[in-house]
């Protein structure tokens, strides 16, 4: 009884035991994401040779969406993450739209991507050329980021073409919370398109795969994740005033409530 006591009272076996299954949690997620990343990678390159640009379009969308939705299963299921994402699906069905969330998390456009059977999406332009990511992307037809001009007229006309567009106003993850600087992509696309835009709420209480987080660190675990819907914008007339009402509006809404 002694030694029962001891175990359960927060001993180094408990602790070690905790530690081995945060790691491989975690470890084995990136191990899972990478597997099913090739394995798509390896039907998209002959698909976008032999399809039509418009099947191939949605059939790599769809793929999209169904790969990042069964790797969200995973990790929920592995209990590396709770998600609340459940308020992305009334967006499946909308017009063309923008959808302009946060980006605290390498996670953010994996979930939001597995949530919307049209969606297009911004990417840099080196993750194009890579062996995981780049295939798939480019049977979707997502766009480049590598040319400003070039990335508005074919995201310009991917929305007119009925499709949703996913584009981070930050460019990149937050470099410093709750909010970094945003770009003047999107209110630039949402004026030429003449589409509203949907801003996306992302809440997460660990830095885990945020900027300057190594993917490889340990975590606490199960890490808990939220998207909300929050304001829609009417397309803007004037872009510049445009991206500092969207700053000012992410910085209201994902400052912490000093009251709690």
């Amino acid at each position: 009884m002694t030694e029962l006591r001891a175990i359960d009272s927060g001993s180094p076996i408990k602790s070690v035991a905790r530690a081995a299954y945060e790691y491989g949690a975690t470890y084995s997620s990136l191990v899972i994401f990478a597997l099913l990343c090739l394995g798509w990678s390896m039907l998209a390159v002959p698909l976008h040779a032999l399809l039509p640009r418009r099947l191939g379009r949605r059939l790599g969308r769809r793929g999209i969406m169904g790969g990042f939705r069964l790797y969200a299963d995973w990790l929920e299921l592995a209990g590396v993450y709770r998600f609340d994402v459940s308020a992305l699906d009334a967006l499946t069905a909308s017009t063309p739209l923008i959808l302009a969330p946060n980006h605290p998390s390498l996670i953010d456009a994996v979930l939001v991507a597995g949530r919307h059977p049209n969606l297009s999406c911004i990417m840099k332009s080196e993750l194009m050329g890579n062996i995981l990511l780049g295939p798939g992307a480019r049977l979707a037809r997502y766009i480049r980021n590598g040319s400003p001009r070039q990335m508005v007229r074919e995201a310009v006309a991917d929305l007119r073409d009925g499709g949703t567009l996913l584009l981070f106003p930050e460019g990149t993850r937050s470099a410093r919370s709750p909010i970094g600087p945003l770009s003047k992509s999107v209110g630039v696309i949402a004026r030429r398109a003449g589409v509203a835009v949907q801003t996306l709420l992302i809440e997460t209480e660990s830095n885990y795969l945020g900027k300057g987080c190594s993917p490889w660190a340990r975590t606490s675990l199960p890490i808990a994740y939220r998207i909300r819907l929050g304001c829609r914008f009417a397309p803007p007339a004037d872009a510049d005033a445009f991206n500092l009402e969207l700053e000012r509006y992410f910085r209201s809404e994902l400052q912490p409530d000093t009251c709690r």
